[in-house]
């Protein structure tokens, strides 16, 4: 169990599994630059959180902007959307009457991908709910603003595992403050820190001494 002060950001868990370059940038050196890509997507979550917290539609609360946090992950964060359906075998939720089935919406610009990035935050999402809920959170769903569509996400017991392992890499690698090299790849072009991240000169372990070298190169 991770106490308070050594929770990570639940959305990293997204970053990390696109790039884990990309997320010690972010999440280490604390380095970010938007691009076209970033700004849409945070724009997206804005409209998001925007909007009245709680809305009830029929048999349904849907409530944005939700925090949860998982002590046994190390992770806290925000759901963009969470809606509560009234369900005969769902749980209790306070303030409510009857019982409750929470599931998690993600919104994501762009559309559905290959890899399971999206997926897993939505499950680290779920894995929180479940922890601070005493329920089960089986399903979930990614909202693409490009196609302007519901994915729809099951949590199996390899989902759940592979965000395990990963929230364990992600505290191992911050609690030594290391930004891992990796190999350029395609997604690289369209990153938003791929200036930053400077992919053609990671024999350098971190972008700081990329930079210091450069400094010190120009003072001579």
């Amino acid at each position: 169990m991770y106490d308070e002060d050594e929770f990570l950001a639940l959305s990293g868990i997204q970053h990390f599994a696109f790039c884990r370059r990309q997320w010690a940038l972010i999440h280490i050196e604390q380095a970010w630059a938007d691009n076209v890509l970033t700004a849409q997507g945070e724009l997206m979550h804005k409209r998001a959180h925007d909007e009245e917290l709680r809305e009830r539609r029929g048999d349904t609360l849907v409530v944005r902007g939700l925090s949860v946090h998982s002590r046994a992950l190390g992770l806290s964060g925000k759901c963009d959307v969470v809606e509560f359906h009234k369900d005969t075998h769902g749980h209790p939720l306070a303030g409510e009457d009857g019982l409750w089935r929470a599931v998690p919406v993600e919104y994501k610009r762009g559309s559905s991908k290959a890899n399971d990035a999206d997926r897993l935050q939505l499950c680290a999402q779920a894995l929180c709910l479940e922890e601070m809920l005493g329920a089960d959170v089986p399903i979930g769903f990614l909202y693409y603003g490009e196609t302007r569509s519901r994915e729809k996400v099951e949590f199996d017991e390899s989902l759940r595992a592979l965000v395990g392992s990963m929230a364990e890499e992600m505290h191992a690698l911050y609690r030594r403050r290391h930004t891992p090299r990796v190999k350029p790849f395609s997604a690289c072009r369209s990153c938003s820190l791929n200036d930053l991240c400077l992919p053609r000169a990671i024999n350098r372990a971190t972008v700081g001494e990329y930079v210091a070298k450069r400094l010190s190169e120009e003072e001579l």
